[in-house]
């Protein structure tokens, strides 16, 4: 369960940062910085590069994803952007254009 949620018809324009998981339920634009988890739900919009350490997309994310453990697409997740991670999940049904970067060190 996240910490902190950005719920439906909040806005975000600006820079995420910390070491709490984050729900995003609603719009972040910028840029998002944690040490954690950044969930974007079903509905939620992300137009920001995301460096965390695991990003899990069941909504839509325009921006390049840096990710320490892992990136999971969800069959309803859109994304465009490049990410960079050392596992990746692109579920059935989920939409991805970008690239791919595995080689983490």
């Amino acid at each position: 369960m996240a910490d902190t949620i950005i719920g439906k018809g909040i806005v975000i324009d600006g820079e995420i940062s910390g070491d709490a998981p984050v729900l995003i339920e609603g719009t972040v634009k910028g840029r998002i910085q944690l040490d954690s988890t950044v969930q974007v739900a079903e509905g939620g919009v992300v137009e920001a590069d995301v460096e965390s350490n695991e990003v899990e997309v069941s909504g839509s994310v325009t921006g390049n994803i840096v990710a320490s453990e892992r990136v999971e697409i969800r069959p309803v997740g859109k994304m465009v952007g490049d990410i960079r991670s050392p596992r990746i999940l692109i579920a059935d049904g989920a939409s991805f254009k970008g690239h791919i970067d595995m080689d983490v060190e």
